[in-house]
């Protein structure tokens, strides 16, 4: 009989679902692509619907279930720590008890009732579904394994090792001690929005100085040589609070938090790089510490502060493991993924072989897609010209309106799995372009200037480019610009400071090349993707350029786009200048303006 297995994340942020088949990963989606509520964080009902549909189930198919934590051990910690903070947590207290009482503390029962299923279901701590995530994926038989983020039920980082299929935590840290939540207070502190302006925060780093990279050390956190540490709470209120840092905080770094949307200062841009820094230091520190004491070849990570894609290639490029895997979908929503493998391998103890060079990820390609049928109806019913490709003729059309510098919003096959663009829902352009960079930030996306994009590279060409010792299929990993490519600057560019430095034009692909010679690089093979692969391949064979634009199909505040006609409106409300979606390929400059159909759109309000 097959055996299917759901596994499911919700109630804090990035709420997910993820279907297992004998094993076997056939479906995985964040709630957020169906409700258009980023980072949302309720009940994954649609995410749930999409799985079951996918494999042709109803709940009652269903082996078990299995939650991403426990959420009496998760309340045990929110009490504990109430009590020792009060009276000063009152106000936090009075506002986050009723909604456990009401939604969380009885989630077996909601489980059950959502679902109408009456079977097992499993309730695995919060980083061993992050461990897990990691590591039953990868495609390693044996490896030593890193989860960090900012808190599950106590802990906040751990290590240990996985074999065949079981794993075991070695070793933890536990709240209120948190390398994700000390990076979420300067998130808090340079005025964006935590849970979700943390890679803004990364991206801005490289146009700061670390100047207070001593100060954070002295003051906010006791690094201990094997990266465990502790920090100084009198500078943060997260522990009972209602916010991430209180009056200390601000006075040490001589200014108020920055507000929301005001112009960034080279302060902000400091602030940024010696935050960063920190963080590169205690992951290394820590990677270090496995490497030693367990003698394990390889490392797999997982956990929000995995999606710290600079500090994964300092890792990376350190040596110290043969090779590192990333989880795709390292934060809570891979949490579901992680939750349902430990069911398969661990509560009814199946075996795993791994691939050895491939993972059992199939490209985190692991949502929905849709038909040519499906397609042409939606844009017949809205009356929309287009112009129908093979998929032969499509490669080569694309490729020259890439050669063109048009702006293309690209739409293929199934969604992915996780907070990246990996070429399936995509909008790309010409990595050469000089103001590519700038046009795609401010009239296509909506979002700020300083923001980097990523190159989607032909595997067998990355090394020409990038220092990249390894491939990079999710894009979770920052590499250098190789010195071949570089542009030597003039003694007047080699001068400027902050956000001045933007406009410099720095290698052979200026468009994916950051302030610092670096760029977050996907590596893109023919096996998962291979309508993305032929595109990038032909844009190579006609103009010798392996290289272009990626970066994700939404515009700021919106999630990634899922259907076509999520993509279409996205299209319609940019500046974007073609959109290909399967085989069918829309003109900017056919298409009708976009009508005044309030309550259809609706939906589609930009943030």
């Amino acid at each position: 009989m097959s055996t299917y297995i759901l596994g499911i994340s919700a109630f804090y942020h990035d709420s997910a679902a993820a279907l297992l088949h004998d094993g076997v990963i056939i479906a995985a989606a964040q709630e957020e692509r169906f409700t258009r509520k980023k980072h949302d964080s309720d009940f994954p009902r649609h995410a749930i619907d999409y799985c079951l549909r996918t494999a042709g189930i109803t709940t009652k198919d269903l082996a078990l279930v299995a939650y991403y934590e426990k959420p009496f051990l998760k309340f045990d910690r929110l009490l504990y720590t109430y009590l020792a903070c009060a009276p000063s947590g009152l106000a936090s207290f009075l506002k986050s008890i009723p909604l456990w009482l009401r939604d969380k503390i009885w989630l077996k029962d909601t489980l059950r009732e959502e679902l109408q299923f009456d079977g097992p279901i499993l309730f695995p701590e919060h980083h061993e579904a992050h461990a897990a995530s990691a590591f039953y994926p990868s495609p390693f038989q044996e490896a030593a394994f890193l989860t960090v983020d900012g808190v599950g039920e106590w802990t906040t980082t751990s290590f240990g090792t996985g074999r065949d299929n079981r794993f075991h935590i070695e070793s933890e840290i536990r709240f209120p001690h948190s390398i994700g939540l000390l990076y979420s207070a300067f998130t808090y502190y340079a005025g964006f929005r935590v849970n979700s302006g943390e890679y803004k925060l990364m991206g801005l780093a490289p146009y700061g100085e670390p100047r207070f990279r001593d100060l954070i050390l002295r003051e906010l956190i006791d690094l201990k040589d094997d990266g465990s540490f502790r920090l100084n709470m009198r500078y943060f209120d997260y522990a009972g609070g209602l916010k991430m840092i209180n009056h200390r905080f601000e006075a040490l770094f001589g200014r108020k938090a920055r507000q929301p949307e005001s112009p960034l200062t080279q302060h902000d841009m400091d602030v940024a790089r010696s935050i960063q820094e920190v963080t590169e230091e205690v992951l290394l520190r820590m990677a270090r510490h496995i490497s030693r004491t367990t003698g394990q070849r390889y490392l797999c990570l997982a956990g929000g502060v995995a999606l710290n894609c600079v500090a994964n290639g300092k890792i990376l490029q350190e040596k110290l493991f043969d090779r590192i895997w990333i989880q795709p979908a390292a934060g809570d929503a891979g949490g579901a993924l992680g939750a349902a493998l430990i069911g398969w391998h661990q509560y009814l103890d199946q075996p795993r072989t791994a691939h050895g060079i491939q993972d059992s990820q199939f490209g985190s390609y692991l949502g929905p897609e849709f038909s040519d049928d499906e397609i042409r109806a939606f844009l017949d019913g809205r009356q929309t010209p287009y112009r129908e490709l093979t998929a032969d003729e499509m490669p080569d059309v694309v490729a020259d309106l890439i050669a063109e510098e048009k702006v293309i919003g690209w739409f293929q096959g199934r969604m992915e799995f996780g907070p990246r663009a990996l070429g399936a829902r995509s909008i790309i352009g010409d990595a050469r372009s000089a103001e590519m960079q700038s046009r795609m930030n401010l009239k296509i996306k909506f979002r700020e200037s300083f923001r980097p994009f990523a190159p989607s590279v032909l595997e067998e060409c990355s090394c020409d480019y990038f220092e990249l010792p390894d491939l990079s299929p999710y894009m979770l990993l920052v590499a250098p610009i190789q010195k071949s490519k570089r542009r030597t600057l003039s003694s007047h560019e080699a001068q400027l400071s902050g956000i001045e430095r933007l406009w410099t034009i720095r290698s052979e692909v200026p468009a994916v090349t950051h302030v610092d010679y670096s760029a977050r690089v996907q590596t893109v093979g023919p096996d998962y993707n291979p309508a993305y692969y032929k595109l990038i391949k032909r844009f190579h064979e006609k103009y010798g350029c392996p290289v272009i634009v990626n970066t994700s199909f939404n515009v700021r505040g919106e999630p990634i786009v899922c259907t076509p006609e999520e993509a279409w409106v996205c299209f319609m409300r940019t500046n974007m200048d073609y959109l290909v979606v399967g085989n069918f390929l829309l003109t900017k400059a056919e298409q009708k303006p976009l009508d005044k159909d309030i309550d259809w759109l609706r939906k589609f309000e930009l943030d």
